[in-house]
């Protein structure tokens, strides 16, 4: 067991945001971190906000010019393979697009919220997504990750032709 845990800062800014979720988001990075055998090596700090897409849309404008909203926003504040310590950076998910995702795709919400925050810290910890290959690799994290957590595979259903 680390030494050292990841104190999270939750910030619920719609009231729409179930309360126990918040609860959860202790188990669901500490997963993530023991899943890939990482250690938090000092004090360290991740911030989430629970938003709705009015802001989310905001956030997106302005740090990644794209004018709509989306699931999820990671601003990581450590660099890729660096020491797991200080201000990991800050996570944002919008609540009406997580609750239509998970309506859409059959999914409990809490579920499909745990797996957006899987995707968003690994963000944190220097994943992405931009090739094939690193598409791969974290979507392979997350289903590890998510199969521990008992949620299903978030990918299961995606059928490629």
């Amino acid at each position: 067991m680390p030494d050292h845990q990841i104190e999270i800062d939750v910030l619920r800014n719609d009231e729409r945001w179930p309360e126990e979720l918040i609860i959860d988001v202790n188990k669901i990075v500490g997963m993530a971190l023991s899943t890939l055998e990482l250690e938090v090596e000092g004090p360290a700090e991740l911030s989430l906000l629970l938003t709705n897409d009015e802001e989310q849309q905001k956030l997106n404008e302005s740090w990644r010019a794209k004018d709509k909203s989306t699931n999820v926003l990671s601003f990581p504040q450590i660099e890729p393979d660096e020491a797991i310590e200080g201000m990991l950076g800050d996570i944002s998910f919008a609540f009406e697009t997580v609750e239509k995702e998970a309506n859409a795709e059959q999914k409990q919400f809490h579920h499909h919220f745990a797996h957006l925050l899987v995707h968003g810290f690994l963000h944190i910890l220097g994943y992405d997504h931009l090739t094939d290959e690193e598409a791969e690799e974290m979507e392979a994290a997350e289903r590890k990750i998510l199969a521990r957590l008992d949620i299903a595979d978030p990918y299961a259903d995606i059928v490629e032709h």
